[in-house]
């Protein structure tokens, strides 16, 4: 290593850092590692899910050892005037089997808690302690920046892990409930606290059955404003358990605000977030699919990418990532595009049509659409036939630019 102190520093434990921490570990074990993570625990607070489909075999290899939720036979949706079962396998990851499984793995130096850092170059990280980490490859994995660079809305949520007394029955995931109320008011009116109606909210439960007496129960927007009410959510949970006849105790719980891109410049975004020599991955690189805001499948490909070219300098492996990040980039377009017609041109209580629309369709080209790899037809396939939204306000929507996601990540109302 030439007196430095590792091969290659990652910085942030995240899904990302750590997918490509581990595979490192599987593919390149010769190779000396550091996993600097300012949190306590690799991870944090999150839940990764996604279709067995979206990844290839090296994917799966990578994903193997990880405790995880697993159903084979397929998941729900349900709609106001639509209910369906489609087959696809469904798998879904809580932070602590991820780190439970990256710790496993990785040798006992490799990974560093509650350490900020403070800098990062090309050469090595200072954390806020002083200590310096010298590496010949740096690349940076923390999480999303809000930005001015980039147009879109919010995904807002609040998950519940309720275990319940008795058997649950419930016997395959609902990966979107939309039946729920759409016109029921989220956000504050800023005065007396008062909810009033946002405008940009589209309103879905998700729901995974993780065991005979244990449910995940999630309230998610599609929203305007990156606002967390975390009181209102949890009501919203209370009402839909209540409807479902589940009782039980609350046993952990997830908040999280993600950003739904539907345009800007990806470029000048890449120049804000540039730093000479350091590679980005993750979210703040731009891995991240645009509209469902599934991220694994994204995250597994470019661990595994990094590990096949583990030995190049850190200012190639930068460049790479870079291109890699422009070229997904690229192949995203057709999913802000659709995002822009759900955040501009769906009316607010009615959105809720595009999804039950699409979900109509096949299941392969809905399989092909989440991994992000829906071919041309598919893509047609999907515009084809009588419109979700008025023609008019797509027009207006396609001429009009999206807020830019330059609010502060999250406003959280307790």
């Amino acid at each position: 290593m030439s007196g430095r102190d590792c091969d290659i520093a990652i910085i942030g434990g995240g899904l990302s850092g750590g997918l490509i921490a581990l595979a490192l570990a599987r593919h390149r074990p010769e190779l000396a590692v550091r996993l600097v993570e300012a949190g306590p625990e690799l991870g944090g607070n999150h839940r990764w899910s996604w279709f067995a489909s979206d990844l290839s075999a090296a994917g799966t290899a990578l994903m193997a050892h990880f405790r995880k939720a697993e159903w084979d036979d397929g998941y729900h949706v349900r709609f106001p005037a639509y209910r369906r079962h489609l087959g696809t396998a469904y798998r879904s990851l809580a932070s602590e089997d991820f780190a439970a499984c990256v710790r496993r793995e990785l040798a006992d130096d490799t990974i560093l808690t509650e350490r900020e850092v403070v800098s990062l170059e090309a050469d090595g990280v200072t954390l806020a302690d002083g200590t310096r980490i010298t590496a010949r490859a740096v690349i940076d994995c923390r999480g999303f920046t809000s930005t001015s660079r980039l147009e879109g809305g919010w995904q807002v949520f609040m998950g519940r892990h309720l275990r319940t007394p008795q058997p649950h029955g419930v016997a395959h995931p609902v990966i979107m409930d939309a039946a729920v109320d759409q016109l029921a008011p989220y956000g504050t009116d800023g005065n007396a606290g008062a909810p009033v109606a946002d405008p940009g909210a589209y309103r879905f439960v998700y729901v995974l059955p993780l065991g005979a007496h244990d449910l995940f129960i999630e309230d998610t927007y599609y929203a305007d404003k990156p606002e967390l009410d975390r009181s209102l959510l949890s009501a919203r949970i209370d009402e839909y358990q209540q409807q479902m006849g589940w009782s039980g105790e609350p046993v952990g719980f997830e908040t999280g605000v993600l950003p739904v891109i539907t345009g800007g410049d990806f470029r000048a975004y890449q120049r804000d977030q540039h730093t000479d020599g350091v590679a980005l991955a993750g979210a703040r690189g731009g891995f991240v699919h645009p509209l469902t805001s599934y991220t694994l499948p994204i995250a597994v490909n470019v661990a595994l990418a990094v590990a096949e070219d583990a030995d190049l300098s850190g200012e190639q492996l930068a460049a790479k990532l870079e291109m890699r990040a422009r070229q997904h980039w690229s192949a995203m377009g057709y999913y802000r595009f659709l995002g822009s017609m759900l955040f501009g041109a769906a009316r607010p209580a009615e959105r809720y049509k595009v999804f039950e629309r699409f979900y109509r369709l096949s299941p392969a080209l809905i399989e092909r659409f989440y991994a992000g790899r829906s071919s041309a037809a598919q893509k047609l396939r999907v515009l084809v036939g009588k419109p979700p939204v008025p023609v008019g306000r797509a027009i207006g929507a396609l001429l009009s630019s999206s807020p830019p996601l330059s609010k502060p990540p999250c406003k959280d109302h307790q």
